[in-house]
């Protein structure tokens, strides 16, 4: 580790930060301007059987009572301090209920990532050994073909084929395992293909190294050439990629839960969107950015590290070298 990374770590930390408070405050912005009056809506509606009394204590608990920029500076303190607020539903903690529901959401997100890796080595490995003529063109028209099918299209196909026709799983228990294993691939499938574009690439770029000709003329069989020469070189820009799906399955979770009828993250944001519970929508929003922040953070600090050939200059920049003439094929430069 050079001398320039501790820098270079402090000034992605502090933009971390910065990055998060701002996403909070969007956030706020964004909630407090949505058509509805929660007073209205949420507190005054009989079917929530709030007394006056009651009324008057949330509305002071959430200081609904006070000016936009008070209850902004308020709500931004109390995110800071860990404090997520009252659900204005239910008047329980927030932090609570989305404790309750985040397991199953983590393991479903968790899952399909790991279905997206996989997919993505396993395209990546045959557009580089399989015959050109039938398998090469085919696995690189994947990558398109899974973007183009929405998550909750391929959901209902796999409902209809492995949980109707083969039984696999039944609907009406969407957390048992295999009910699982068939929603992280609906939606690890279209994250898989961005990830298989990327690797594509690179592969393809070291393939032609000199290097790569080395290995291969010494004999190495197509397993022990991916393994150990092909992927790691080329699975750099791919952090980048990993850490920017990471997002998008926390967001495609939403939508793959209400498919399959699993209760999480997506559900929970459902009932808020629905009863105008803007404490709960908030803090999910602003989770999930700070989620979002800090994977990218992870993924930008892990590019020194995972790269010897990565040299930072002054703390600020870093650029790809090559140490040796031998040495692997420089991957592109990078710039923070």
């Amino acid at each position: 580790m050079s001398n320039a990374y501790l820098p270079y770590a402090a000034k992605r930390l502090v933009q971390a930060v910065v990055v998060i408070l701002l996403a909070y405050v969007f956030t706020f912005v964004v909630v407090s301007i949505l058509p509805g009056d929660p007073i209205t809506s949420v507190l005054r509606n009989p079917e929530n059987g709030f007394t006056e009394d009651d009324i008057k204590q949330i509305i002071a608990a959430q200081s609904l009572d006070r000016p936009v920029l008070v209850q902004l500076s308020i709500s931004l303190y109390h995110f800071v301090t860990g404090d997520l607020g009252l659900s204005m539903r239910s008047s329980r903690p927030v932090s609570t209920l989305i404790a309750e529901v985040l397991p199953s959401t983590l393991v479903l997100a968790s899952s399909a990532l790991i279905v997206a890796a996989f997919l993505a080595v396993v395209i990546g490995y045959g557009t580089q050994f399989l015959p050109k003529r039938f398998g090469q063109g085919l696995l690189r028209g994947l990558p398109s073909l899974f973007l183009s099918v929405p998550n909750f299209v391929i959901g209902l196909v796999l409902i209809h084929v492995f949980g109707f026709q083969f039984g696999l799983f039944r609907v009406i228990a969407p957390d048992s395992l295999w009910a699982t294993v068939f929603a992280a691939i609906a939606l690890g499938i279209p994250v898989s293909a961005q990830i298989a574009e990327v690797l594509i690439a690179n592969l393809d770029h070291e393939s032609a190294q000199e290097y790569a000709a080395v290995a291969r003329g010494r004999g190495l069989g197509p397993v022990r050439l991916f393994a150990r020469h092909l992927l790691k070189p080329s699975s750099l820009p791919v952090v980048t990629v990993i850490a920017v799906a990471i997002g998008q399955l926390l967001g495609g979770s939403v939508i793959t839960e209400t498919v399959f009828g699993r209760t999480g993250i997506g559900s929970l944001v459902q009932r808020s969107v629905s009863t105008h519970d803007l404490p709960v929508l908030q803090a999910i929003v602003s989770l999930a950015a700070l989620v979002f922040v800090l994977v990218n953070l992870i993924a930008d600090l892990a590019y020194p590290l995972l790269d010897p050939r990565i040299k930072l200059i002054g703390g600020q920049n870093y650029h790809s070298t090559v140490a040796d003439e031998d040495s692997v094929g420089a991957s592109p430069a990078v710039t923070s």
